[in-house]
């Protein structure tokens, strides 16, 4: 019989939440082993074509539920490769959302305030900086231009770019090969696998066990590396410490599958999921307008034709991040670039007859694609997703090789998410539609239900048992020595980028996984500085861990 093998921590994924957990066990003296659903590449192999088989579709994950979709990524890296690195910290009034519940989704213990040490950590490790105006690409100003026309403010985004690397090809959400993009390839992870973390691609965790030592079994299959279909061979990890963190629409399908062997879940493991009230509109900038309303061209004499020159999102809209207004009526307008493929598919033609996502008028509006502007809404919506009966494997039955599969998730949108989804849509259509700037129309939703690329919620911490699967030290209820680091975890939608308060969290988590490892009997203590060595932000991070240890025992 083939030895079972053992470790002190075992990571499930390799985003923020599962990077971030690895470097400080491994830092302080736990053996930790992360295993990952998808492949692992190195900077030559992100290439920018949609070729079956290119890094394109190896790296991400697109799966088709009913009534909402969530693309991820699916890679070391996690997230981090796949990302447009826009990295703002989440309004102080998300910590205090109510949604339909009637009462504050946060934990008592989380406000802006007390997560600010924890996101200046994350800002250090990356780092993360705000770019310059003169550093934004000419769609991002041209997005601020016509803000200013219509009376609005326009901000600066903070990223986690190298701009002095950066090439402006718009190619960062498939991996960026130049190493321009800060994602977790460059910090967090090589620091963790300096420290002993052995990091295994292409296992993908199908369920959790009891071992009886009170510790867990992971269960995983090997996937093939062309076709993630194929199973290659199956194995078992015994550890003393589970971390998951693959994501907000694996992390609840993997612990709904192991419920069988470990026992009733949190009523809210697989409910309570939410896209961040995320929407798209695209804009079909008229060139002529541009130059005569706004002044704007460029050194080669155009006025636009400049969607695909830049880099992600680098210029956003936040007036209505207002914590006065109500509820479900503050967003943030983002431009944006999606690169061609499901972009171009979902985009509708303003103002077309239905069907106006293909046809005569959609092959027209492709023609003019340079001249588009695409806005990304962030919104707040009323975490209405629920995960039904998990698939047989994985955390979707796979339809092609790669990228694309069939959930389980179920998303119908209330009206608190509809209304604000609506005024999102009509601040854009008032922004670009003035003095004939542009046309404008949502992307459409009758392929592939809602869509999202920052899903959370689905593991949530929280206060109330009811309505949240994980304590404020993101340990699982009910199941000592599991914790969820990822978006999972994040109580409610932020109407702005997730990424910076996923991280954030996961930093902050770092004392109470420490304590529970402690009592389990791994060697292993909390303060390692920033991956890059520093010290400046760990202060007072390190203060508040400290205490909490302490008092934790």
């Amino acid at each position: 019989m083939t030895a079972v093998e053992r470790t002190d921590v075992l990571v499930i994924g390799s985003g923020f939440g599962g990077a971030i957990a690895a470097y400080h066990l491994a830092a302080g003296g736990a053996r930790v082993v992360m295993l990952e659903r998808g492949p692992w590449l190195d900077t030559e192999d992100f290439e920018h074509d949609f070729k079956l088989g290119a890094s394109y579709t190896r790296i991400f994950d697109f799966v088709v539920g009913d009534g909402m979709s969530v693309l991820s990524g699916n890679c070391v890296g996690g997230g981090s490769v796949v990302y447009f690195a826009a990295m703002p910290r989440a309004p102080r009034y998300v910590f205090e959302r109510q949604g339909s519940i009637g009462r504050r989704m946060w934990p008592r213990a989380i406000d802006r305030d007390t997560l600010n040490p924890w996101y200046d950590r994350v800002a250090e490790a990356l780092p993360v900086t705000t770019q310059s105006w003169d550093e934004v690409s000419y769609a991002g100003g041209l997005w601020a231009a016509a803000c200013a026309h219509a009376g609005h403010t326009a901000n600066p985004v903070p990223v986690a770019v190298d701009n002095a690397r950066c090439t402006n090809c718009n190619w960062m959400m498939a991996g960026c090969r130049f190493e321009a993009k800060r994602s977790l390839l460059f910090n967090y992870l090589p620091a963790a696998i300096a420290h002993g973390t052995r990091i295994r691609p292409l296992h993908e965790v199908q369920y959790l066990t009891r071992t009886d030592d009170g510790g867990y079994r992971v269960h995983y299959n090997v996937i093939d590396d062309e076709d993630y279909r194929i199973v290659s061979e199956r194995g078992e990890i015994e550890a003393k410490i589970v971390v998951v963190a693959a994501g907000a629409g694996a992390t609840p399908v993997i612990l709904q599958r192991s419920e069988p062997h470990l026992g009733k879940m949190p009523h809210a493991v697989g409910r309570y999921f939410s896209g961040n009230g995320e929407r798209l509109n695209t804009a079909l900038i008229n060139e002529d307008r541009v130059r005569d309303v706004l002044g704007l061209s460029r050194d080669d004499g155009a006025a636009y034709a400049a969607n695909q020159i830049g880099k992600g999102p680098v210029v956003a809209n936040w007036d209505r991040l207002d914590g006065s207004l109500p509820e479900f009526s503050r967003f943030s307008l983002e431009q944006l670039y999606f690169p061609p493929g499901l972009g171009t598919i979902l985009a509708q033609v303003p103002g077309a007859q239905a069907p106006s996502w293909f046809g005569v008028d959609k092959k027209e509006v492709l023609r003019r694609w340079q001249s588009w502007l695409t806005i990304f809404i962030m919104s707040e919506d009323d975490n209405e997703g629920v995960f039904g009966a998990p698939p047989a494997t994985g955390n979707a039955m796979r339809i092609s090789q790669q990228m694309l599969g069939r959930g389980n998730l179920r998303y119908r949108p209330t009206l608190n998410t509809m209304h604000g989804w609506a005024q999102a849509d009509a601040a854009v259509r008032d922004i670009l539609t003035r003095d004939g700037l542009a046309t404008v129309a949502p992307w459409t939703n009758d392929l592939v239900g809602a869509y999202t690329v920052h899903p959370l919620a689905s593991c949530r911490i929280g206060d109330d048992p009811a309505t949240s699967a994980l304590d404020d030290g993101h340990e699982l209820r009910g199941h000592p020595g599991i914790f969820v680091t990822d978006g999972s975890a994040v109580p409610s939608g932020l109407t702005v980028n997730p990424a910076m308060t996923i991280a954030a969290l996961a930093e902050r988590a770092m004392p109470a996984i420490v304590r529970a490892a402690r009592r389990r009997g791994i060697p292993v203590k909390y303060g390692a500085p920033a991956p890059d060595g520093s010290t400046s932000a760990r202060r007072e991070t390190a203060r508040q861990a400290e205490a909490l240890v302490r008092d934790q025992g």
